[in-house]
């Protein structure tokens, strides 16, 4: 018995950030960013907008995808850096309000970019156990609220979005679902990648802390090296415990956080770009949002269809890493 993704959903914001309306604000180029990231545009949240609205508008695609009511739901997990509130309530209890599903469990989790990894197996371990029948996760985030817009090496990374996955149990006995999982940390990096003021080691003061303490902060070449290193366990752990070759998958889906990761990490496998499916161009760094974003669009390009075995990928901070293996 499997459980299985029944129904995908994104949503994306209208608001654009391009590359040259970057370059009028910090001293960067085009040619710059695409060179060094891959990235051409960001999507920025509308100012009279949430993090739980853009996961709530990616929940109800996935629901109607999903050819379920939404009373069927009984787990609701949210993966994001950026919610509604830095500690508590959780954006998982206001996505339920929002829902209107009084019933459901909410929860949050708190993996990095990794985060929907993550979930997903969250879900699948509770949905297999038979504590949950139907489950929502959510990667979710407004980075855009949280990026220092005056920091050249952070700004032009990050943009906003949702993306959103109903999961239930597979009763066809057809062997889609998620068929494996290699979750992983280490902790020893944690510094590497952080919004620093705001938790009980740095408690925010008006008074005394420095601005730049409320925006992400990274450790770009330290953060870059764990990322290649880690793409190439994930995935290669995977495909070895499952007997597979890279040309039994359709495709990769990994994190998009840098084309150059992305690119270092194909060739240390010696497999080809086009194995990978990259949408980083179009929706820059959308931490735990960006592989359900690039699940979507694959979906609705038409690039992902029934029997398709795929593997995501995803690494971020805490620092964190992991993988799902996913019969479609």
């Amino acid at each position: 018995m499997t459980a299985e993704i029944l129904g995908l959903g994104a949503h994306i914001p209208e608001n654009v950030i391009t590359n040259d309306e970057l370059a009028k604000t910090v001293d960067t180029s085009d040619e710059w960013i695409r060179s060094h990231t891959g990235i051409g545009k960001r999507h920025i949240i509308a100012e009279d907008k949430t993090t739980s609205d853009m996961a709530v508008e990616a929940a109800k695609i996935a629901i109607e995808r999903a050819g379920i009511d939404k009373e069927e739901i009984d787990m609701i997990i949210v993966a994001s850096a950026s919610g509604d509130y830095s500690t508590f309530p959780s954006t998982a209890c206001v996505v339920q309000h929002k829902l209107e599903i009084r019933h459901t469990a909410a929860m949050d989790l708190a993996a990095g970019c990794t985060g929907f990894v993550y979930g997903v197996e969250v879900a699948r371990s509770m949905i297999l156990s038979g504590s949950v029948k139907k489950a929502l996760v959510i990667g979710v985030e407004a980075l855009s609220r949280i990026t220092n817009w005056k920091d050249r090496d952070t700004c032009v990374l990050f943009g906003d979005g949702a993306g959103a996955v109903v999961m239930g149990k597979n009763k066809s006995g057809d062997g889609r679902g998620i068929l494996d999982y290699f979750l992983g940390a280490e902790g020893d990096g944690y510094m590497h990648l952080m919004r620093k003021a705001g938790g009980a080691k740095h408690p925010f003061h008006c008074e005394d802390t420095p601005e730049k303490d409320l925006y992400i902060s990274m450790n770009g070449r330290r953060v870059y090296g764990f990322a290649v290193r880690v793409n190439e366990t994930i995935i290669n752990t995977l495909l070895d415990r499952n007997s597979l070759t890279v040309d039994d998958l359709h495709k990769i889906i990994p994190h998009q956080a840098n084309i150059r990761i992305i690119q270092a990490a194909a060739k240390r496998l010696s497999i080809p770009m086009e194995k990978f499916f990259v949408v980083i161009e179009e929706y820059a760094n959308t931490s735990a949002a960006s592989i359900p974003i690039a699940l979507n669009a694959m979906q609705e390009r038409g690039e992902l269809n029934k029997g398709d075995l795929i593997l995501t990928s995803g690494f971020g901070a805490g620092l964190t890493y992991g993988g799902n293996l996913i019969r479609w």
